[in-house]
């Protein structure tokens, strides 16, 4: 999103009122039919599904030319797959989703009535979505809004552009504008976008960012879930093998060249493990990626995120600790905005690395004597919006996820929370708020919506003024 002055009014600009266009034709539409069937809403989702399918190829080269360079297998796994396999997995649970929750009632003051709980639509909801996974970070949502009835708005990332330009080229031979349509970042459709008045908006991206759109949506009383980030750690206990760490560590770590708001940002290890840890990761990275120019070796998204990943390479370095690269060769490429795997030791309490979510392929290691002063370190910073605990020791595990506070655990193991269909997924205080996936993101977008049913006679009537003996026997017989 461009950096627009929270209160600044763009009501009357071109860019608002084409978006105040598209929500009115979205929000008349929900209006003619508020609740879609059962039936009409697996037919959105079968559509949904129809357009990966039918566009994979296209979707993955756009994202790549966006990029620079993105591995095809990358997003073959971590877009393309998760949105095709979610949305079958909604499909099967959907029947149950939606039916009526039944409720008790008090039968002694309500004989013959009835609660009911009813999921129903909230009506318009509008996503913003990053450029690090534009497929998964709209689609995968629209699959829940979809599932609960809704209709949509979808704002793409400025660094999206060959992707939103798809999008918004071809969706519409599969979805009617009042019910999906896409928008790409001109310059101030971000924040006019999150002025909308929508039923409820789903931003993921920085927590910069995130702060700006929660203020514009709260003008209108909006309802926000937020899926920011933070520097979730890794913490290896002395227990686990590392060899095995090092290996699920970096797959996650160099995954999109660390572009990822639940990637491990650092790890913790025991002080006598960092020497075995780094050597593994000299002999397992080149494996992965023999040479920085390899296609499966992701760019980084732009000039001014590649700079700023090199200073806080070189502000380590000065400060004394110790760069490692992992691959032969040279540790960057300017021309193709690729930064290679690194490894940094010893980097100062208060260095860049430490101090800032990295989003990038750097992994600061830090040593341990003491696993309590690791909890305390963690909890002294920002709730992280995940954390990935290594230990075969359950007493171990269960210490802490009961000690340190964190949007999703990953026990064994990183990220891989994330892509599980009926787990919820969100943060917890600076790295978000709210939950999606699972029957948690059909929850979120729609109204739980109580509704209770009096019986033909209501008891009511022997408690309504004037009070009389009757009455007060009966409330002396409630609250006894």
């Amino acid at each position: 999103m461009p950096d627009v002055a929270e209160n600044m009014d763009l009501s009357t600009t071109p860019v608002h009122a084409t978006l105040d266009a598209a929500l009115a034709l979205q929000r008349a539409a929900y209006l003619a039919h508020p609740v879609p069937t059962l039936a009409e809403r697996k037919h959105d989702l079968q559509t949904l599904q129809r357009y990966i399918r039918d566009h994979k190829d296209a979707l993955c080269e756009a994202i790549s030319v966006d990029y620079g360079n993105r591995s095809r297998h990358e997003t073959l796994l971590a877009e393309i797959f998760p949105a095709i396999d979610g949305i079958d997995h909604v499909l099967k649970h959907l029947k149950k989703w939606m039916k009526p929750q039944r409720r008790s009632v008090d039968w002694r003051n309500f004989p013959g009535a009835s609660n009911r709980v009813l999921p129903q639509p909230l009506g318009v909801v509008g996503v913003i979505v990053p450029w690090n996974f534009p497929v998964n970070l709209s689609l995968v949502p629209l699959t829940y809004i979809f599932a609960a009835g809704n209709r949509a708005m979808v704002k793409m990332s400025e660094n999206s552009r060959h992707l939103a330009r798809l999008l918004i080229d071809t969706m519409p031979a599969y979805f009617p504008p009042e019910k999906l349509q896409f928008f790409e970042e001109t310059g101030g459709v971000g924040m006019a976008f999150s002025q909308l008045p929508f039923d409820h908006l789903l931003f993921t991206g920085s927590g910069q960012t995130g702060r700006a759109v929660m203020a514009a949506a709260a003008r209108n009383l909006c309802p926000v879930t937020l899926e920011l980030g933070g520097k979730a750690p890794a913490i290896v206990c002395a227990d686990f093998d590392v060899r095995t760490a090092a290996e699920r560590i970096l797959f996650v770590k160099y995954l999109n060249a660390g572009q990822i708001c639940t990637s491990v940002d650092h790890a913790w290890l025991p002080e006598t493990s960092i020497a075995a840890f780094v050597a593994h990761a000299r002999q397992i990275v080149p494996t992965r990626y023999p040479q920085l120019d390899t296609p499966d070796y992701t760019s980084i998204i732009d000039e001014a995120a590649f700079q700023r990943l090199l200073l806080a390479l070189d502000e380590a370095r000065e400060r004394g600790a110790q760069v490692i690269s992992l691959l032969p060769g040279p540790a960057y490429d300017r021309a193709t905005r690729k930064i290679a795997p690194h490894i940094v030791l010893d980097a100062p309490e208060d260095s860049l690395l430490l101090t800032r979510e990295i989003f990038g392929p750097i992994l600061p290691l830090r040593g341990y004597t003491n696993l309590e002063g690791v909890i305390d370190s963690i909890n002294a910073g920002p709730r992280p919006l995940a954390i990935y605990p290594f230990s075969n020791n359950k007493q171990t595990v269960q210490r802490l996820i009961d000690k340190v506070m964190s949007g999703g655990v990953s026990v064994n193991d990183a990220l891989f929370h994330v892509g599980q269909h009926d787990l919820p997924f969100g943060g917890v205080g600076e790295s978000g708020m709210g939950h999606y996936h699972g029957v948690e993101g059909f929850h979120t977008f729609s109204k739980l919506r109580p509704v209770f049913y009096q019986a033909r006679f209501s008891a009511l009537t022997l408690l309504r003024p004037p009070y009389g003996k009757l009455a007060s026997r009966i409330l002396n017989f409630l609250t006894r």
